[in-house]
């Protein structure tokens, strides 16, 4: 279709460069400055934190810096720049933690001294701008969704997808895919479903916060990725489910492995968490394509990263500070965004973990 090449090199531009400062600025959370006490009242003692990473964990996080800072004393700072750029920044103790939507492998974990826990369950979903086609009607299967963003499927009337979705009316439009530009660790999810589902994707492409894309054009952060569907006629990008909920994106349905096709929901989210067998190393669960005919089949815990061995003993409990009280407190806020709570067990299992592998020449940082 004529157009359709300069429209790439277009977004090339556009998603990969000019608004990198932008969207970079935009995804810095921070609490709001305390304005001066009055005269004779008490001072506050804050303690000042900062971490980078995953976008996906980023609005709860906002809302829970929101209140931190009056309810525990603690200010955060978080940047939302990429899973792959808090864990690089984790490792060079640029911050005091790092988030990452892909658990960090073993060996790593081990060579940077750092542990690695889960703070709250969300989703991955898919979003596309395809004119008279509503909220939830799309439904697509793995396999085709692997073939799109292999640029195998490339017409948005395929027989393939007219097979499944014989109530929606297809428009003959090019299918533009989306996706993540940096390091993701959406990304990281997103191909590892398409791993799990599709045996093509598996031997050609792989899984990983950054991988070879066959086909499509790259934006980086939620926001590019969101921005980049809601201007392009016959988009398709993957997004956290609280991006596209609060940007009012149209999702689709996707058939999960009892072959159901879910609407992405809060409760399809819980379904699949609710399947999960946290007995594994350094926490490091997976909820992708897992059973049960109410799974929402993209499903991950997002992770924190702190050093084993803090130089600062004020600044490392202060997180953990931050977060425990966030398991204790944040989790109606965080189910009224989209996500899902631990399990009170597995909230305790890390605190387990903080109190004996985090210390300051022997003393335990959190007690």
């Amino acid at each position: 279709m004529p157009g359709i090449q300069p429209l790439r090199v277009l977004f090339a531009l556009i998603f990969m460069g000019l608004p990198l400062l932008q969207a970079e600025a935009a995804d810095a959370v921070s609490t709001p400055a305390t304005p001066p006490a009055s005269a004779g009242a008490a001072t506050v003692r804050t303690e000042q934190i900062t971490g980078t990473g995953g976008t996906f964990p980023a609005p709860v996080y906002a809302k829970w810096a929101d209140t931190a800072r009056s309810a525990i004393g603690v200010d955060v700072t978080y940047n939302a720049i990429g899973s792959g750029a808090g864990q690089d920044q984790i490792i060079s103790r640029g911050v005091d933690f790092g988030a990452s939507d892909a658990p960090m492998e073993d060996a790593k974990l081990t060579g940077a001294k750092l542990l690695q826990f889960p703070t709250v369950i969300g989703a991955v979903v898919v979003i596309v701008n395809l004119p008279r086609v509503r909220e939830g009607e799309l439904k697509l299967t793995g396999e085709t969704l692997a073939a799109i963003f292999a640029g195998k499927i490339d017409k948005w009337n395929d027989p393939r997808l007219k097979q499944v979705n014989a109530d929606v009316t297809l428009p003959n439009l090019p299918i533009e895919p989306i996706h993540r530009y940096e390091p993701s660790g959406t990304s990281f999810l997103f191909t590892s479903y398409l791993f799990a589902v599709s045996l093509d994707w598996k031997s050609s492409v792989g899984t990983g916060t950054k991988v070879n894309w066959p086909a499509g054009v790259g934006a980086r952060g939620s926001d590019g990725a969101a921005t980049a569907v809601n201007i392009t006629r016959g988009a398709i990008a993957y997004i956290e489910s609280t991006y596209a909920a609060e940007n009012h994106l149209t999702t689709a349905q996707l058939r999960n492995r009892s072959g159901v096709f879910v609407e992405p929901t809060t409760a399809s989210f819980t379904a699949a968490a609710a399947s999960a067998d946290w007995n594994t190393p350094n926490f490091a669960v997976s909820l992708v394509d897992t059973g049960g005919a109410a799974s929402w089949p993209i499903v991950a815990p997002t992770f924190v990263l702190v050093p084993r061995d803090p130089k600062e003993m004020t600044r490392s409990a202060a997180v953990m500070r931050f977060f425990d009280w966030a398991y204790k407190s944040g989790g109606a806020v965080a189910e009224q965004l989209g996500y899902v709570q631990l399990p009170a067990a597995v909230q305790d299992s890390v605190r387990a973990a903080w109190r004996s592998q985090v210390s300051v020449d022997g003393r335990p940082v959190y007690k």
